[in-house]
């Protein structure tokens, strides 16, 4: 875990570095909030990347359910939160603040900043590693469990931004279908949970009590996670997404006309 520890740490320097220069060099100021947002989120994917730091022995189940809420769950929630492409946009050169927005406007991102792809790439990936070989073979293959920790966290970023980053996001849906698909993960996080309590279909070689242990931890830890993701949703609501859309649009012309 050596090397996402590093990259983590990078990507850290470089926002508050980027925030330095918002609030001394151009003047801008940014926002603590936003900025304390990043920090804890970072600090929460140290912990998950730094299993042997949590309070289960690396054997117990709760353990790698520990891991998986802060990885894909917690920490994403920070970060997302913390918006690091709004930073960015306030920070670069011109040329590349119209690139970074070129892409944001693309139709590959327009696919993948769909509510209901990010849906299904989150909850998708965890059906997955707990109904299915995926769990025995990551526990045998090094690379495999590093692949499936970086899917947890991306997903779990993508998911969060989609449904209530303050970043840009061009194509981001109404409201109304964002609450919906929200509510639909909600549930399905549920039934999951109870599943996992249940054994039912559960291709995890765990002992009986571990894995009721974990699918407590999932379940309670989950409502949190989303208690807290419905409330940063209502916090960054707009009123229509056409507003939205135009709100998006001024404030990409005028973060690039003070990068000109």
């Amino acid at each position: 875990m050596a090397l996402p520890l590093v990259l983590l740490g990078l990507l850290t320097l470089l926002y508050f570095g980027s925030v330095a220069y918002q609030t001394h060099v151009a003047r801008r100021g940014w926002s603590p909030w936003r900025t304390a947002s990043w920090g804890s989120g970072a600090a929460v994917l140290a912990l998950g990347l730094m299993p042997q730091y949590l309070p289960f022995p690396a054997s117990d189940f709760r353990q790698h359910m520990l891991q998986h809420l802060l990885l894909g769950m917690l920490a994403p929630l920070g970060l997302v939160m913390g918006a690091p492409i709004t930073l960015t946009l306030r920070s670069v050169p011109a040329r590349f603040g119209r690139a970074i927005v070129r892409v944001l406007r693309s139709r590959p991102i327009r696919l993948w900043a769909n509510p209901i792809t990010a849906l299904v790439l989150n909850l998708g990936g965890m059906a997955a590693l707990y109904f299915t070989p995926l769990y025995m073979a990551m526990m045998t293959h090094p690379s495999l469990h590093y692949l499936v920790h970086f899917h947890f966290v991306a997903a779990g970023c993508l998911y969060i931004w989609v449904i209530a980053g303050p970043d840009p996001a061009p194509h981001r849906l109404s409201v109304s279908t964002r609450l919906i698909v929200l509510g639909v993960a909600v549930v399905i996080h549920s039934i999951m949970a109870q599943m996992l309590y249940a054994g039912w279909f559960v291709a995890v070689p765990v002992p009986p009590d571990q894995l009721r242990r974990g699918a407590e931890l999932m379940y309670y830890g989950g409502d949190i996670t989303e208690m807290l993701l419905a409330f940063a949703m209502v916090s960054t609501w707009r009123p229509s997404s056409r507003k939205f859309q135009r709100s998006v649009a001024s404030y990409e012309t005028a973060a690039l006309r003070n990068n000109a």
